[in-house]
């Protein structure tokens, strides 16, 4: 088995497939007007070049695009080069396995698409862009929820905070925050910048700007439902679903699927059937992420284990526990589970007996099958959407590596695409949002 490099997907080989028909090989092929030589596959925007190695290629990108918006800032002023342009180049640039760029890159090639350098530039520079917009959406969860590390290192406010404590010394930690803002904010405008400038380029497909549109919107709209259903206890399974949809499936699975089909000009149903797997294998990584947030190995989240029932997150995990204690009358794991919730001082002792309720209570268990319930509807609709056989394999691995299903992706799954409860789609209807339980 080859070694895979720091970040990169252990399930993603170097090179692609052999092209089986001749579509393929069209969308193999090497640049316009010229013939496919060693020298051009080994130039940094060619399509075998990017293959081998995505998150390499989204590294590249993201270290010219950071190099020049941190001399930008410099420019204006060294402190706020140094303290907040710096910190966001250096978070974006560690840590993290460049996933949604992974996406966006593979549903371009499942569709026939960057068989062109000019296709692949434009979609490494969106590769790039989102990579961006996860910073900002980590940053200022990390100050939202006071969260001490991320990634194994302390957070950027906290960080920034350490920086300054011996100067200002109490009001470190207000600066840190505030520091922490404006730097989520700075990697929102960098990464609209880079769009900006694709998109007033008339060859990228009007519908790659409605597309990063949407998903700037419905990530700030789950982030807030996050923080809601905190603040008013909700306990609704239904409410947690569509938080999950919004806040991370959407802006972390379906929406870069979503922009990979739109560089590429598919139609609406293939682009319908990349955005229902991505829907699915999306709440999977967030349901997976919950079950990590309480069960998980610092050494592999990067983060302390239980700061989700610290910090009172109403997850979909929660909700389940909360609604099987309730139906069988278990008035303990109730009182366990509303006591413990959201209490930032919770010793090891009290985080123990609330694992051992959502454990008794099935709810670790029904949510892992979900999570294997998903990822086979997501291997459905995937399925459906009549991509290149050499690269639908590759979304297969992502979408279950995402949702840490580790049992290997069906060859040819079964079944017409589904719908259900156990597809989440409707979370984003009406019903969806009128909350309750299931």
């Amino acid at each position: 088995m080859r070694r895979t490099r720091a970040g990169e997907h252990p399930a993603i080989g170097p090179a692609p497939v052999p092209p089986h028909n001749t579509r393929e090989a069209h969308a193999s092929s090497g640049p316009r007007g010229g013939p496919d030589t060693d020298t051009a596959r080994a130039a940094p925007w060619h399509p075998d070049t990017v293959d081998a190695d995505v998150p390499g290629a989204v590294g590249r990108v993201l270290d010219t695009v950071l190099r020049e918006r941190v001399t930008q800032a410099s420019a204006l002023d060294l402190a706020f080069g140094a303290d907040v342009a710096e910190r966001v180049a250096r978070f974006t640039r560690h840590g993290g396995k460049r996933m949604r760029p992974q996406f966006l890159w593979w549903a371009l090639r499942g569709c026939g698409g960057g068989h062109h350098p000019a296709e692949a530039e434009t979609a490494l520079r969106i590769g790039a862009a989102l990579e961006l917009i996860q910073t900002c959406a980590l940053v200022h969860d990390d100050v939202m929820d006071a969260s001490a590390l991320r990634r194994g290192r302390p957070a950027l406010h906290v960080d920034l905070a350490a920086q300054y404590a011996g100067p200002v010394g109490r009001r470190a930690g207000a600066l840190g925050e505030a520091g922490a803002i404006l730097a989520g904010d700075l990697a929102l405008a960098w990464a609209d910048d880079v769009v900006a400038d694709l998109v007033a380029d008339p060859g990228t497909p009007p519908a790659v700007r409605r597309v990063w549109r949407a998903m700037r919107t419905e990530m700030v709209a789950g982030q807030y439902l996050d923080l809601l259903d905190q603040a008013t206890a909700s306990g609704s399974m239904a409410r947690a679903v569509r938080a999950a949809c919004l806040k991370s499936a959407r802006y972390s699975v379906e929406r870069p699927l979503a922009l990979g089909a739109a560089l590429a000009g598919a139609d609406a149903a293939t682009t319908d059937a990349l955005c229902a797997a991505g829907r699915c294998a999306g709440v999977a990584f967030q349901l997976r992420d919950d079950l990590l947030g309480v069960f998980g190995d610092p050494r592999g989240t990067g983060k302390p284990s239980g700061d989700d029932i610290r910090e009172g997150k109403r997850t979909y995990l929660v909700a389940v526990a909360r609604a099987r204690a309730t139906q069988a009358g278990d008035r303990t794991a109730v009182e366990i589970l509303d006591r413990c919730l959201g209490d930032g001082d919770l010793t090891e002792g009290q985080l123990a007996e609330v694992r051992h309720v959502l454990t008794a209570t099935g709810a670790r268990t029904a949510v892992e099958n979900r999570i294997e319930r998903l990822a086979a509807r997501s291997a459905q609709h995937l399925a459906a959407a009549g991509l290149l056989p050499s690269v639908r394999g590759r979304l297969h691995a992502l979408m279950r590596a995402a949702a840490g299903v580790t049992t290997p992706a069906p060859d040819d799954p079964a079944g017409p695409p589904p719908t259900g409860d156990d597809d989440p789609t409707a979370c984003l209807t009406g019903a969806g949002a009128a909350g309750g339980t299931r």
